[in-house]
C-alpha cells in the first residue's frame, strides 16, 4: 500500500478504537511514526482488545469501550496469558484459519502494546496535566526468546545476499542485460525506467536504508557532491547516511534524466518517480518490492526483497570493518543488538581457518 491508502486506513481503524488510541495515533503521526508502522500498531491494539473482551477481562461490549481504567489494573498475569494465547494459536487450517505466529511476530504485538502502555503512563497529558495512569504493566512483561539463534538466522538469509562482487554484477545486469530477454511492450516500459530502476537498487545496496526511507526520499535529500543522502529514520529522527562511492555513476545518470523522462516539477519533489496517465507520483514502497523481485529473479532465480539489499550492504561493511557500532551507525539503529546477525552471516574466515585445520599438514 502507499502512504496515503496507509492513511485511510488507519483513520478507519481509529474510529473503531477508544479515544486515547486517537490520541497516541495524532502524537505519534506528529512525531512522525510512518503510516504503515501506525498501521501494524493499530492493529495490534484491535486485536488486544478483541482478546480482552472475549477472555472476559473487559466488560466493555466492544473495542471502542474498552476504558483506561480496565488497561490501569490489568494484572500481569493477564498480560501472560494474551502472550500465551498468541503463541499458542495452534496451526493454520481451514477450520482454523488464524494459524501460528512467529516468536517475531508476538514480540512485534507485544512492543506495540509497550508503546501505547508508555504513552498513556509517561507521555500522555489530560486536562490536570498529569499522565492518563501510571502503572505500567507492560514493563513487567518479557519478550519471548527468539528461537532461532543469530547463526540458524545467518543460514537462512545469506544465499539471498549479494555478497562479493555480486551486487555490482546485479546492478550491471540491470542496466545492461535484463532487456535482451523481453518482448517488445516490456521492453519499452524497461528502457523507459531502467536508470530508475538501476538507482534504486544501487542506492539501498550502496546505503542500507529502508525501502520507506528511500521512497520518502526528496530530492534536496540527495547530494552526488559530498555523497550523502538525508533520510527520516523510524521515530521521525532525520539522520545523513553516506553513500559507498562505487554506486554514485548509477545513481547519477538517473539524475541527469529524471525531470525530462518523467516531466518533473516543483510540485513533483520526490526523488523516485512512476508515471501516470495525469502526472508523476512518488514511487510506493510496493512499486519497489516488485522491481526488485522482478531483477533478482532474473539475475540469479532468487527472488529477494529490498531488505536483502540491506542486509548486503551490512554484511559487506562488517566484513570490511569488524565493527558492530559502525554498522548500526550506517543502518540507522541506536544499539547493537541486531548487528550481531552480520558477524554470522561473514563467517568465510571462521570456514578458512577450520578448512586450515589440517589441510596443509603432512603426515608421517
Amino acid at each position: 500500500m502507499d502512504q496515503a491508502t496507509y492513511v485511510a486506513h488507519n483513520e478507519k481503524l481509529v474510529d473503531q478504537l477508544p479515544k486515547y488510541v486517537g490520541d497516541y495515533y495524532l502524537a505519534k503521526s506528529a512525531v512522525p511514526l510512518s503510516p504503515a508502522t501506525l498501521y501494524q500498531y493499530l492493529n495490534e491494539f484491535k486485536r488486544f482488545f478483541d482478546w480482552l473482551i472475549e477472555a472476559g477481562i473487559s466488560p466493555a461490549k466492544s473495542v471502542k469501550q474498552v476504558g483506561l481504567k480496565e488497561l490501569e489494573h490489568l494484572k500481569k498475569q493477564d498480560v501472560e496469558l494474551y502472550k500465551s494465547y498468541l503463541l499458542n494459536r495452534g496451526k493454520q487450517t481451514s477450520q482454523h484459519p488464524q494459524g501460528a505466529l512467529s516468536h517475531r511476530t508476538v514480540n512485534r504485538s507485544l512492543n506495540a502494546l509497550s508503546a501505547l502502555f508508555r504513552f498513556l503512563t509517561a507521555e500522555s497529558e489530560n486536562s490536570d496535566g498529569e499522565p492518563y495512569f501510571y502503572r505500567n504493566v507492560m514493563k513487567k512483561i518479557s519478550l519471548v526468546q527468539d528461537n532461532e539463534t543469530y547463526a540458524t538466522r545467518a543460514s537462512h538469509i545469506k544465499d539471498q545476499l549479494m555478497l562479493g562482487d555480486q551486487d555490482k554484477a546485479y546492478l550491471n545486469f540491470i542496466q545492461d542485460e535484463y532487456g535482451q530477454q523481453l518482448d517488445a511492450k516490456r521492453l519499452r516500459y524497461y528502457q523507459r525506467d531502467r536508470e530508475r530502476d538501476v538507482a534504486i537498487n544501487a542506492l539501498m545496496l550502496g546505503t542500507g536504508i529502508r525501502v520507506s526511507e528511500l521512497t520518502n526520499m526528496d530530492v534536496g535529500h540527495l547530494s552526488l557532491k559530498t555523497a550523502n543522502v538525508t533520510v527520516r529514520r523510524k521515530g521521525g529522527k532525520w539522520d545523513s547516511v553516506p553513500i559507498a562511492r562505487w554506486v554514485l555513476p548509477y545513481i547519477a545518470s538517473y539524475v541527469r534524466i529524471r525531470q525530462s523522462r518523467y516531466h518533473a516539477t516543483a510540485a513533483t519533489p520526490a526523488l523516485f518517480l512512476t508515471k501516470s496517465s495525469a502526472e508523476p507520483r512518488r514511487i510506493t514502497p510496493a512499486t519497489v518490492e516488485l522491481l526488485v523481485a522482478k531483477y533478482s529473479t532474473a539475475f540469479n532465480h532468487v527472488r529477494i526483497t529490498p531488505h536483502k539489499l540491506r542486509h548486503t550492504l551490512a554484511s559487506k561493511l562488517y566484513l570490511e570493518t569488524k565493527n558492530e557500532h559502525l554498522v548500526a551507525t550506517q543502518l540507522g539503529q541506536s544499539s547493537t543488538s541486531a548487528t550481531g546477525l552480520y558477524t554470522h552471516i561473514i563467517d568465510t574466515q571462521q570456514r578458512e581457518a577450520l578448512n586450515q585445520l589440517h589441510g596443509d599438514k603432512k603426515y608421517k
